[in-house]
């Protein structure tokens, strides 16, 4: 994200490790991880073993993972994208889970200003709702979900801008407008974490880089929350 603190530059270097695993639908394996976010999560993390001590609250963040899915039925595929600052591991999985081999790409890329990219993100789309005690006082935001492609154009003018090319919070412009936005269905976990319901929409366009290192930095961290099941990650060509 930008900082105040951080110096405008006009290039910014961005690399990582993208893994592309495509898995079989029918697999158990595969299938409980579909339907519980928090074994996704488990999933995803499986392929960093023993880089970070056990137990590491930030373990995800510190190696810079994060990921993204698709789902293709007819083909009975989840086609899962992993990137990280090393590469991931994924030797444990049950051959029968898996489609096709593992695939790696190493992504080095320098972005300038005023380079314009084409984008896909998933997200967790939300805002602070306002709250105020009873007697009055004003108390800190609650989180809320927005739950239609109007509310997610709002989200994205705080990323992106409104569109006059000064850019939102991570670097790059974009008139919200010309986002495609598509709901998708909830994700939650009926296990370990039973409160957990992520709200997740897709978002399609058009980048304009204004500020490289912010870019760079949103690259390699993620937008939003929800990062560590599977929002945030903004894959761009």
């Amino acid at each position: 994200m930008s900082s105040p603190s951080r110096p405008r530059t006009t290039s910014a270097r961005f690399v990582a490790s993208h893994s592309v695993l495509t898995l079989d639908t029918r697999h158990p394996y595969v299938a409980k991880s579909l339907l519980d976010a928090q074994e996704m999560h488990r999933t995803v993390m499986s392929g960093f073993r023993g880089w970070i001590d056990n137990g590491d609250a930030d373990a995800r963040a510190q190696m810079g993972v994060l990921s993204t899915w698709t789902l293709n039925f007819k083909e009975a595929a989840l086609i899962l994208v992993v990137q990280s600052r090393i590469a991931g591991n994924w030797a444990h999985m049950p051959n029968a889970a898996l489609r096709e081999e593992p695939r790696f790409i190493t992504v080095d890329r320098t972005f300038n200003t005023g380079d314009t990219v084409a984008f896909r993100s998933v997200v967790n789309p939300t805002y602070s709702k306002a709250r105020s005690g009873p007697e009055g006082q004003r108390m800190r935001g609650r989180r809320v979900a927005h739950t239609n492609p109007a509310g997610v154009r709002k989200w994205c003018a705080r990323r992106f801008g409104d569109g006059t090319g000064t850019g939102g919070d991570m670097g790059a412009a974009a008139d919200p407008e010309t986002i495609a936005v598509r709901m998708l269905p909830t994700v939650s976990s009926a296990t370990s974490h039973k409160a957990l319901r992520i709200a997740r929409a897709e978002l399609r366009g058009s980048l304009t880089v204004t500020d490289p290192a912010a870019f760079v930095a949103a690259l390699s961290e993620g937008v939003g929350h929800a990062r560590a099941y599977s929002c945030g990650l903004v894959l761009v060509r």
